[in-house]
C-alpha cells in the first residue's frame, strides 16, 4: 500500500516537471532565437538602406558625368563641404556649384567621366537611439577625359567618402571628402574563354613588322607568349583569334588567309592599329 502511494507521488511529480517544462519552451525558445531575430531585422535594414544609398549615389552620378548641373545641385545640403587633397576645401552649395559648372562643365570639348571601381563601394548605416539619420558610403573610383568626342582615356584613381542625410524623408549629402589621388592602373574588362592547344599552336611562329621588326609568338602551356624588341608579353583569349594581355590596353589579332591558313598580326592599342605584321614562318 506504501509503495503503490510512492509510485503515485512519483507519478504526479513527473507529470508536473513535465507539465512545467512544455509550458516554458515557448519562452525559452523566444529568449534563444529573439538575438537571431534581431540579427536578421538589422541585415534586412542594412540591405535596404544599402541599395537606397547606392541608388542615390547612382543618380548623383549620371548628373555629374552628364554636367547636368540642375539636378546635380539637388543632391546636397545648403550647408554641403567639400574637402579634396588637391583641390582644397569648399564650403556651401552655391560655390560648389558654381566651381563645378566652371571647371567641368564650361567646354564641351571636354568632360569627366567617373566610374566605381567594381567591389570597392560599401555603405555604412549613421543611428541615433537605433534610428538610422544617415549613411556613410565610400569606396574607390577612377576617371576618364573625354575629349573632343575622342574616346576616354584613363586619368586618376581616387579614394571617396560621402555622407548622406535623412531629413523629412529626403536623402542628401551633407560631406564629401575625395582624397588618396595618383594614376590608375588599367582597368582589363576583357572576359579569358579556354581554346585548345591545336587552335593555339597554329598562331606558333615568326612574324615581322614594318615597324617593330621580328615578331616572335611561342606556345606556352595553354598561353601563347609574344616577344617583340626585347619585350614578352604574355597573351590570353578573348576568341579563337584574338589574344589580349591582362594589364594593359593591347590587343593581337591573327587575321587567316582563304585556306584557314593564318597570314598576319595585326597589333591594337587602346582600339588602334599599331602594328601589321606579315607571318614568315614556323620556326
Amino acid at each position: 500500500m506504501i509503495n503503490s502511494r510512492r509510485k503515485n507521488n512519483l507519478v504526479k511529480r513527473q507529470k508536473t516537471i513535465m507539465k512545467k517544462f512544455l509550458i516554458n519552451i515557448p519562452s525559452t525558445l523566444f529568449l534563444l532565437l529573439c538575438p537571431f531575430f534581431q540579427y536578421l531585422f538589422a541585415q534586412t535594414e542594412h540591405q535596404k538602406l544599402s541599395q537606397t544609398i547606392l541608388h542615390q549615389d547612382s543618380l548623383f552620378w549620371t548628373a555629374y558625368n552628364t554636367c547636368d548641373t540642375v539636378h546635380f545641385s539637388e543632391f546636397f545640403t545648403e550647408d554641403v563641404e567639400f574637402y579634396h587633397d588637391k583641390g582644397g576645401v569648399t564650403l556651401g552649395l552655391e560655390k560648389l556649384t558654381a566651381i563645378t559648372k566652371k571647371n567641368l562643365c564650361c567646354n564641351s570639348n571636354f568632360r569627366l567621366r567617373r566610374e566605381a571601381v567594381e567591389g570597392s563601394v560599401r555603405v555604412f548605416p549613421l543611428q541615433s537611439s537605433n534610428v538610422i539619420y544617415g549613411a556613410i558610403i565610400s569606396g574607390e573610383h577612377v576617371f576618364y577625359i573625354l575629349e573632343n568626342d575622342k574616346e576616354g582615356r584613363l586619368d586618376g584613381l581616387a579614394r571617396f567618402s560621402h555622407v548622406w542625410l535623412l531629413k523629412d524623408s529626403i536623402w542628401k549629402m551633407a560631406r564629401i571628402l575625395s582624397y588618396d589621388h595618383g594614376p590608375a592602373s588599367y582597368i582589363n574588362k576583357k572576359k579569358e574563354i579556354s581554346i585548345s592547344n591545336k587552335d593555339i599552336d597554329q598562331f606558333v611562329g615568326n612574324y615581322r613588322g614594318p615597324k617593330t621588326g621580328s615578331i616572335n609568338i611561342q606556345r606556352e602551356k595553354d598561353l601563347l607568349r609574344v616577344s617583340i624588341q626585347n619585350k614578352t608579353f604574355v597573351i590570353h583569349a578573348e576568341s579563337k583569334n584574338r589574344f589580349f594581355v591582362k594589364d594593359r590596353d593591347l590587343s593581337f589579332e591573327f587575321i587567316k588567309n582563304q585556306k584557314n591558313g593564318v597570314s598576319k598580326l595585326q597589333v591594337w592599342e587602346q582600339k588602334k592599329m599599331v602594328e601589321e605584321a606579315i607571318f614568315i614562318n614556323k620556326k
